[in-house]
């Protein structure tokens, strides 16, 4: 067989509950297709399997097929039929297959170190990003805006919504996952996400007062922020400039602005400075002042020179607040919101896995395919905590899959007990046995 690094991933996956979830939550009442989501909770781990295995299509599934994976494992179905099954998907099917998705992460935080440190410190950021798409048979593909090399466009895909969860020690994984046309604001849908994400993290571990929500100025609306400050969050956004915000930011003295120092920063041998122009200060201020959803809380602005900046008597400075309620030091709150992009860590693992493409030409069955990959996900990045190395708890999908997954291995049955005969000499054996004993003793 060519992936052997399946045994311990689904072992791992039927540890955690994960074909008890579907089976509880995902029902199917009538069917398009007769028998179409006929054995569903099978079908949808053969297609998680195949994600892990590195299939971006539903033709590439057929991958679990191959070699002597019938012999190993017992729902092998053809890629076709995996097909079916996802086209019988409807928007209810997808909302049950988001709450597998939850549950299956509390499961995986309680037997996994994949979550290490949550109860500490939880960062949760919300982000979308368009997929682009081809050709007039995709439903719900429409133009939206995305920038490519720093320059906005717009381009024909489907949008999807993905909330992650992460801890100063632990990588990111995956809370929730919506799926959306392509022309769909940024935060439509965000606060119902935010909301279901800062429960999955709570029955985590997580407390609400240690829990941090950040995200960039496109989700800094009322409705958001009072979402999460009912929940007892903080939360930390990017704020558009707009007349108001710019009367704030100019009340504020230029003594106040401090230096900030960033992780790596070079500091002038001779002068003793930092080599960065970058300054931080802070000031209240009142968002939303003329809704329902009215809240006071720290303006943070950074500042930086302007690159056009000819004359240093009269500089030109360039403006980044942030409206946030986090508590800590102002020159540690703002390295905190920038870290913010780890986020794109994921997208770009998704986007050189599962979400490579949006295989279906039906909506409902590409927002399934979307929430799947997120379940894959996590579940590898588990998988890659208990191999107790920490290259493998911070690395990459496509790292996991070539590392843990895809290796080769015969099977043979010496007194008819199976045993996997990996690759002699393989240096990669030691991480790979210690998954094994995790997962199996």
């Amino acid at each position: 067989m060519s992936h052997a690094g399946l045994v311990p991933l689904l072992a791992l996956a039927e540890r955690t509950g994960l074909s008890r979830l579907l089976d509880e939550h995902v029902r199917f009442g009538c069917e398009r297709v007769r028998s179409g989501a006929a054995n569903t909770t099978p079908k949808l781990v053969a297609i998680i399997a195949g994600m892990a295995a590195g299939a971006d299509t539903i033709d590439d599934l057929d991958m679990i097929r191959a070699g002597g994976m019938k012999q190993v494992f017992g729902g092998v179905y053809a890629s076709a039929t995996l097909g079916i099954l996802l086209r019988e998907f409807t928007h209810g099917h997808t909302r049950q297959l988001s709450a597998v998705l939850r549950r299956h992460l509390i499961a995986l935080s309680e037997q996994t170190p994949v979550l290490d440190g949550i109860d500490q410190r939880c960062l949760l950021d919300i982000d979308s990003l368009l997929r682009p798409v081809y050709g007039h048979a995709k439903q719900g593909a429409s133009y939206g805006h995305t920038k490519i090399a720093g320059k906005p466009i717009l381009r024909k895909g489907l949008s999807p919504l993905a909330v992650t969860l992460s801890t100063p020690t632990a990588a990111p994984v995956l809370a929730a996952v919506r799926l959306r046309a392509g022309r769909a604001g940024s935060a439509k849908g965000a606060a119902s996400m935010l909301t279901e994400a800062i429960n999955t993290a709570q029955q985590a571990g997580a407390r609400a007062y240690d829990i941090l929500v950040r995200g960039d100025s496109a989700f800094c609306n009322g409705k958001i922020v009072a979402a999460v400050a009912a929940t007892g969050a903080m939360f930390s956004f990017t704020i558009a400039t707009n007349p108001a915000v710019a009367a704030a930011i100019a009340s504020i003295p230029d003594e106040q602005y401090t230096p900030v120092r960033y992780p790596g920063a070079v500091v002038d041998p001779d002068t003793g400075q930092l080599i960065s122009d970058a300054q931080v200060a802070e000031t209240t201020y009142t968002a939303f002042a003329d809704t329902r959803h009215r809240h006071t809380a720290r303006l943070l602005v950074r500042r930086v020179l302007d690159a056009n900046t000819q004359d240093p008597l009269f500089p030109v400075w360039r403006y980044h607040p942030v409206f946030t309620n986090n508590t800590e030091p102002i020159d540690q709150a703002d390295i905190t919101h920038r870290r913010h992009a780890v986020c794109e860590t994921v997208w770009s693992d998704l986007i050189d896995g599962p979400w490579a493409h949006q295989p279906s030409g039906v909506f409902a069955a590409n927002a399934a395919w979307c929430i799947l990959a997120a379940i894959c996900h996590n579940l590898l990045r588990a998988a890659g905590t208990l191999t107790a190395t920490t290259r493998y708890t911070v690395a990459r999908g496509a790292t996991l899959r070539t590392h843990l997954i895809n290796i080769p291995a015969r099977l043979a049955r010496p007194q008819r007990r199976p045993v996997l005969h990996l690759p002699r000499r393989w240096p990669r054996a030691g991480a790979w046995l210690t998954l094994w004993k995790a997962v199996f003793t």
